[in-house]
């Protein structure tokens, strides 16, 4: 029925049909919404590490808080791993969603915001205290026909939402979020120079001091030291996003250190899975941008040896969308790692070899094309020697690969690289 509707139903007869039902589900459930503090985290990536952080300094605070992303659906002490392939689940299921944590007494709900979401508005009759923008990055570009349109379709998160808008000010794109007017503007940056721009529009969170290295990253904010047990210059960003979101609530940077030094990261996020002779990590990184933030963390990370190496499984983009980056994404592995695997990730109704091979393109020659993504974590893992990093990206903690027919193959990458390593190292 979905894909009959979208291939002979105007664009703006579709869009009525996807507000009408927006309208429904909030009219069913008695619009929960208005009765909660809830919060939408956009952006390209690190929207789920954001809203997860953020709902840890919450709960640290003593707060009861409603959590949905990509990940896990969240209310009180109760939880679910979100197995339904959306990151942001469709209307109805929102409304009901947020009518439950209203019935469980919630303060805060937070919620991931995707810009096919907005499109379809599922962030409709939301009512949205809180707008945060993690940062922006070209992506689904076919799915809304260009950058500027996919970067219109965030924008609307913070038009709907008038009270606290929380921007990421070393985003090149953070003037167009600036426009829409707010009650409240919350900047977070790394660059004190930019602190004067600011200032002028809403307060500024400033870190400073911020260091990384293979243990973890610490940064300072207004004297208040943090170290956190994660990698990666982005993770620096997305707790500053979430530090942001608790200042505004009067939470105290007291509470956000002890939360977010007791964090331990996002399954299936720079998750470490094995740990010696070598590393293997497991990364959901399948944009551009995130996948060279992960490559770039790695490389820094890995010991200056020269026998030392990183070796990439890539994951081969979903099929079906953003067909642009394939050969992006094969390039950006060539740059970056001594031995490259591209493999199947997530066809749908395309041919899975085609996939390979427009990655594979992008590469130069350099890397091996293996269909059998368990296949390609095994010949990985025999690749690696002592001090080496494997890592493993596009599909993160996904508990399925999708295929021809809607038909989903229960899978995870942690425990294929678990089951692998033991067959191969179990002597070890």
């Amino acid at each position: 029925m979905k894909e009959f509707l979208k291939k002979f139903l105007p664009n703006f007869v579709l869009s009525f049909y996807h507000f009408i039902l927006a309208f429904l589900g909030a009219l069913i459930y008695g619009f929960p919404s208005k009765k909660l503090i809830l919060i939408g985290v956009t952006g390209t990536n690190g929207k789920t590490t954001t809203t997860e952080m953020i709902a840890s300094i919450f709960e640290k605070a003593g707060k009861k808080i409603a959590l949905l992303n990509s990940i896990r659906f969240k209310i009180g002490k109760k939880e679910e791993i979100n197995k339904l392939r959306m990151t942001m689940p469709g209307r109805f299921f929102i409304q009901r969603f947020l009518k439950r944590a209203v019935k469980e007494s919630c303060q805060y709900a937070i919620l991931e915001v995707t810009s096919e979401g907005i499109k379809q508005h599922r962030h409709r009759f939301l009512d949205f205290k809180t707008a945060v923008l993690t940062n922006l990055a070209p992506e689904h570009i076919e799915a809304h026909g260009s950058f500027e349109k996919y970067r219109e379709a965030k924008g609307k998160l913070f038009q709907a939402t008038k009270e606290i808008h929380i921007l990421n000010g070393d985003d090149e794109n953070f003037e167009y979020f600036l426009k829409f007017p707010a009650k409240e503007k919350i900047f977070f940056t790394l660059n004190e120079s930019r602190i004067p721009l600011f200032r002028k529009s809403g307060m500024v969170i400033l870190a400073e001091g911020e260091k990384e290295d293979g243990k973890g990253i610490s940064f300072k904010v207004k004297n208040v030291e943090f170290n956190l047990n994660l990698m990666g210059k982005f993770n620096i960003y997305n707790a500053l996003a979430a530090i942001s979101v608790a200042q505004s609530q009067g939470v105290s940077l007291k509470i956000c250190k002890k939360a977010l030094e007791e964090f331990e990261g996002v399954p299936g996020r720079m998750e470490e899975v094995i740990s010696k002779p070598f590393k293997v990590i497991v990364d959901y990184a399948f944009t551009p941008n995130a996948l060279e933030k992960v490559y770039q963390t790695l490389t820094s990370n890995i010991e200056h040896q020269t026998s030392n190496k990183l070796i990439c499984v890539l994951g081969s983009c979903g099929g079906g969308r953003d067909k642009w980056k394939r050969p992006v994404l094969g390039e950006l592995a060539a740059n970056y790692c001594d031995e490259v695997i591209v493999t199947n990730e997530d066809p749908y109704d395309e041919d899975p070899w085609q996939i390979i091979e427009q990655v594979a393109s992008g590469t130069k020659g350099k890397a091996r094309k293996i269909l059998d993504r368990r296949e390609a974590i095994r010949e990985a893992l025999k690749l690696a020697k002592e001090g080496d990093v494997v890592v493993i990206t596009g599909k993160g903690c996904e508990p399925s690969i999708c295929v021809a027919g809607g038909r989903k193959i229960p899978w995870d990458d942690r425990k294929v690289v678990r089951e692998e390593f033991q067959k191969i190292y179990e002597k070890i």
